[in-house]
């Protein structure tokens, strides 16, 4: 379904939809993000900040607000968060702080979901190749990217996967509240 996550009612649209088509809704994955990287504080404008917290943390707000009252007993909310809540660059400026947001936001919604058996949790990769990073980073940064971990390379999506389905499996029952770091043994702390 097209649409600008940046915009509630796309959002509750979006939400709406799934439950018209399928009758229930078991598992909702927070994973759009935007980002841009910059050097200095003012080179990041208003209206990139806005569009990276509308993006990445209203649209994740919208979301599940839209979808909790519609979850039963069992159903599942993974938000997807960064390394970067913990171990923030300076040139993700508008990016690293949105993702701090996401884990608070994780931890706090895990705790009113419950009273619903609804299970929230977080997943925070590190560096990992997607579309987005190519996209909004300097040639001669993403040349580089990833090789700070122990595997001195990003992962691909594909290794970030399994943590999602064992979030939304039931296997993962007595989990809510996590996050879940997938970081190539780069620590945060």
């Amino acid at each position: 379904m097209p649409g600008d996550i940046r915009e509630e009612r796309q959002c509750n649209a979006l939400v709406e939809r799934a439950f018209d088509e399928f009758g229930r809704l078991d598992i909702l994955v927070n994973n759009a993000a935007f980002q841009m990287t910059h050097d200095s504080i003012e080179e990041f404008s208003t209206e990139e900040f806005d569009r990276t917290f509308k993006t990445n943390v209203y649209a994740m707000f919208w979301l599940c607000r839209a979808a909790l009252p519609r979850m039963e007993s069992g159903g599942v909310i993974i938000n997807t968060a960064s390394i970067q809540a913990y171990d923030p660059s300076p040139n993700l400026l508008a990016y690293a702080p949105t993702k701090g947001a996401i884990v608070n936001f994780t931890k706090a919604l895990s705790h009113m979901a419950m009273e619903k058996g609804v299970r929230v949790n977080a997943v925070a990769p590190g560096p990992v190749w997607t579309p987005l990073i190519p996209s909004t980073m300097p040639e001669e940064k993403f040349k580089k990217f990833g090789q700070e971990t122990s595997f001195e390379r990003a992962a691909q999506p594909v290794e970030i996967a399994p943590v999602f389905v064992f979030l939304a499996s039931n296997e993962a029952r007595f989990v809510t509240g996590e996050v879940y770091g997938v970081t190539g043994g780069k620590s945060p702390y």
